[in-house]
């Protein structure tokens, strides 16, 4: 059997299929949830969160890691909860400027990445008030899903939730901004990645 057939065999497992099952479960939610079918489209959100809990468990339990695996899994949960903050925003017009506000924070924050990259600087790792903006984000989307659910819709709650995620992801925009400076004029060893000796370093453990 050659390599290449014994890499696809190896990426075609129950985990994968789980993943690639989430994404595409992606266009079924958006459909039902933007044509009003609201709980049906819970009904899709729910088993795409029971598939990203199944293929984990399936990944450690069978030792079936693969590399598409990790890549997969990271982008399907992104697509997921996008597609879930772009319906809600659709529906509810109110919310887009809060969106834009995380789009851009997260745009800015990859091309930081990149850049640092470039330089020979290790990415800012996450930090508390990046988690911390990131998880008020959804759970007010979240919230917001849930009253639509059982009709309760209350504008002035959820303006207010998002005006606190708002500042929150704000806050946590400005202080990476000084991390990204300080790295970026930083000498300190811990800070600077050879990307070349990394993925060397990869190809070496996988021809092991």
């Amino acid at each position: 059997m050659s390599k290449r057939m014994q890499i696809k065999n190896k990426n075609f497992n129950i985990p994968n299929t789980l993943t690639v099952l989430r994404i595409v479960l992606i266009i079924p939610f958006m459909c039902l949830y933007l044509g009003g079918h609201i709980r049906a489209a819970v009904l899709v959100l729910i088993i795409a969160g029971l598939t990203d809990a199944l293929d984990g468990f399936v990944a450690r339990h069978f030792n079936q890691f693969t590399e598409l695996g990790q890549m997969l899994d990271p982008l399907s949960d992104k697509l997921t909860q996008g597609a879930v903050a772009i319906s809600i925003a659709i529906r509810h017009w109110v919310l887009l400027p809060f969106l834009m506000i995380f789009i851009v924070k997260e745009g800015i924050m990859l091309v930081a990445g990149g850049i640092l990259l470039k330089k020979g600087k290790k990415p800012c790792a996450a930090k508390w008030y990046g988690k911390l903006a990131t998880i008020l984000f959804y759970v007010t989307f979240v919230t917001i899903l849930v009253m639509d659910v059982f009709q309760f819709y209350h504008q002035k709650t959820a303006i207010l939730m998002l005006v606190i995620t708002a500042a929150f992801m704000i806050f946590a925009l400005l202080m990476y901004a000084r991390e990204f400076f300080r790295i970026l004029k930083s000498t300190d060893p811990e800070d600077q990645i050879d990307l070349a000796e990394v993925m060397d370093k990869k190809k070496r453990i996988k021809e092991n």
